[in-house]
């Protein structure tokens, strides 16, 4: 059974930077593509962004190209969202994903974690 446990979600001002951070335990850490969505109060869950297995090839949302990137460390069965120029728009509960491929879809997606709240104050 894979587990993914995200962490860092505060408040933060807009204009200002946030790490956010997911450990992946059980399982292969290198056997999936890790993914980070995003899920705002009566949105649908939107891709942000996702990595592939040996941390290579990247994929992107358009909202957020240039402002996050998702480096991780296979050494710490570690995923990392790095997020920059944070705007309201960014608020929203964020997950961790892993699974077989890079697929914007959420529902093509096998693991998740529970998620952790960003908060970005105009």
């Amino acid at each position: 059974q894979v587990q993914l446990v995200e962490s860092g979600g505060r408040l933060v001002q807009a204009g200002g930077s946030l790490r956010l951070s997911c450990v992946v335990s059980g399982g292969t850490f290198t056997a999936n593509t890790m993914g980070w969505f995003r899920q705002a109060p009566e949105k649908e869950r939107e891709f942000v962004g996702a990595i592939g297995r040996q941390g290579i090839v990247t994929n992107y949302a358009g909202s957020v190209k240039g402002r996050f990137t998702i480096p991780r460390d296979n050494a710490r069965n570690t995923v990392y969202l790095q997020m920059e120029s944070l705007t309201s728009e960014d608020t929203a509960s964020y997950y961790c994903a892993a699974g077989p491929n890079m697929h914007i879809d959420p529902r093509e997606w096998t693991w998740w974690g529970q998620g952790t709240q960003v908060t970005v104050s105009s």
